[in-house]
């Protein structure tokens, strides 16, 4: 009977434990800063275009690109990519530079260690869209310390693949993460969010 009792109580602090971890992220509430946060902690992201290619002509196409905002916990907030002509969604995008970016803590550990699925709500995801422009030579020297603090092998990748860097100027944002559905945030909540994070749970 007592042991009984104990698993019952076991039972439910268990959940409540996990989300008190959890608190390291920036709180659900303040969804702009939860959006920045996510952005900044990830080094990749899966982009849709519009194809372009058949047999998927017309059809969404998803893939992966290396991405970074700058320093972790310094972030601008704003994605910068270093892309090349002749990837075939950057050939998309040449014809339709209107994307979606994916970014999750699914790539970090923090869902790991906090036993949340990827596909959980607890396990914070952000949807960008907009479009993708090439940043001019005063902003390509900021992309490229973003880029390659966080991807230094990119600086040994063929110069005869005419790589260039690039941005998504951002139109819409979504955010998920915690139960209740998705969240929005606009383009200027976002960049007003003062770019200082809460303790690095996912280093810890």
């Amino acid at each position: 009977m007592m042991m009984a009792a104990v698993a019952l109580v076991l039972a439910r602090l268990l959940p409540l434990l996990a989300l008190s971890r959890a608190d390291a992220i920036p709180p659900h509430a303040e969804v702009a800063r939860m959006a920045r946060y996510v952005v900044n902690s990830c080094d990749w992201c899966s982009m849709a275009t519009i194809s372009t290619h058949k047999p998927m002509a017309g059809l969404p196409f998803s893939n992966v690109f290396s991405v970074s905002d700058g320093p972790r916990q310094r972030g601008s907030g704003v994605p910068y990519l270093y892309l090349t002509p002749l990837e075939v969604s950057v050939q998309d995008i040449k014809i339709n530079p209107e994307v979606s970016l994916a970014m999750t803590l699914a790539e970090t550990d923090y869902c790991r260690k906090n036993g949340f699925d990827p596909q959980s709500p607890l396990c914070c995801r952000v949807m960008l869209s907009g479009t993708i422009v090439t940043v001019n030579e005063t902003e390509a020297i900021i992309a490229k310390k973003a880029l390659f603090e966080r991807h230094p092998v990119m600086a040994s990748w063929p110069i005869g693949h005419r790589w260039f860097f690039a941005k998504l100027n951002i139109t819409n944002i979504w955010v998920l993460d915690y139960f209740g559905g998705m969240k929005t945030v606009t383009p200027e909540e976002y960049y007003s969010v003062k770019p200082e994070y809460e303790r690095n749970f996912i280093d810890e």
